[in-house]
């Protein structure tokens, strides 16, 4: 098959362009390379992936209407759709909003309308199979029970990331009814690991503690995340790509689930584990809560087991050290 990847140069993009490569998918990823951070990173996971066989690329913003058009003119081998792609950040959503309405908004209605133009199309002339895209555990946002189920309410989102994300959901189901489009929204939580984002904390910690600075610990380190190591997410994403949902009764093919660790860890022990991985102690500097962040994430993956054989198996305690071993080697530290 042949899978569209959005956001390839991404983290979680590169990764599961990786794992369709390692099982002899054919993979034609796009990225506009803007830089929210550092296009050199984004760069150096492009290397990862250059020169395999059966992977292209092309700088492409997916949020150009025209460009996509174009781009789906010239891809008819496409059957499947991985829209990863995104304006990620939730404080910086607070900052700059319609860089969110760009991207995560137009940008999903374009992908969208890309793969409602291929329905109709037959098989061998890039038929769509199923449309998965990225969601998130910040659509949960002001909802206190936990852990987070699917079935939970989730329109009180915390950050106006949050609410797109909510949108693009609730956007996709719209277009899975109208069109019959397969359509599977995945609902990441905290994921980290090698070739992880430089705003997410523990590129942040590392960075700190092994370069001897003090790190900011929002609400005075009383916070837990459900951190998700790279590999469990990339796991959960090529298994919901391999089981598109089907239409039943009056209900459209569309799916949503969550992708956590279900483990959800304290801030303070968090970091310990960083200390212990860089070999070297942190210095805290404690801050009250931010903006847009929420107390805890926790995710319920029953679903997710029981429809996709979810099962993460990466504790914190594997995955830190692994993430520290690639920040040192990427860095010359």
């Amino acid at each position: 098959m042949t899978v569209l990847v959005t956001g390839v140069a991404g983290f979680i993009g590169m990764h599961v362009a990786k794992a369709l490569l390692d099982r002899g998918d054919r993979v034609v990823g796009i990225d506009n390379l803007n830089a929210y951070y550092d296009p050199a990173l984004k760069q150096a996971r492009l290397a990862e992936l250059q020169g395999r066989n059966g992977f292209t690329f092309d700088a492409v913003d997916f949020s150009d209407r025209e460009a996509m058009a174009a781009y789906d003119d010239a891809h008819p081998e496409i059957d499947r759709i991985v829209h990863l792609g995104a304006q990620a950040g939730v404080r910086y959503s607070i900052e700059q909003p319609f860089e969110y309405l760009q991207a995560n908004l137009m940008g999903h209605l374009v992908m969208m309308e890309m793969a409602r133009s291929r329905m109709d199309r037959s098989p061998g002339d890039g038929g769509l199979k199923h449309f998965v895209y990225a969601s998130s555990s910040s659509v949960y946002g002001a909802n206190r029970e936990v852990p987070f189920s699917v079935e939970d309410r989730a329109d009180r989102p915390m950050s106006f990331y949050g609410a797109t994300k909510k949108a693009n959901e609730v956007m996709s189901y719209s277009y899975a009814s109208l069109y019959g489009i397969p359509s599977t929204g995945l609902r990441f939580f905290t994921v980290y690991g090698p070739w992880g984002r430089p705003d997410m904390s523990p590129w942040l910690f590392a960075d700190r503690i092994l370069r001897g600075r003090p790190i900011d610990v929002f609400n005075n380190g009383q916070m837990r995340r459900d951190f998700t190591y790279i590999d469990d997410i990339v796991a959960g994403v090529i298994a919901a790509l391999d089981r598109p949902p089907a239409a039943s009764g009056t209900d459209a093919p569309a799916a949503v689930y969550n992708l956590g660790n279900h483990r959800p860890v304290a801030l303070l022990d968090y970091i310990r584990v960083i200390e212990s991985a860089c070999g070297k102690p942190a210095e805290l500097v404690m801050k009250p809560m931010q903006p847009g962040d929420v107390l805890e994430t926790y995710a319920d993956i029953e679903a997710s087991r029981r429809d996709l054989g979810y099962e993460p198996a990466t504790p914190i305690e594997v995955g830190i050290p692994r993430f520290v071993d690639w920040f040192r080697r990427y860095h010359g530290l």
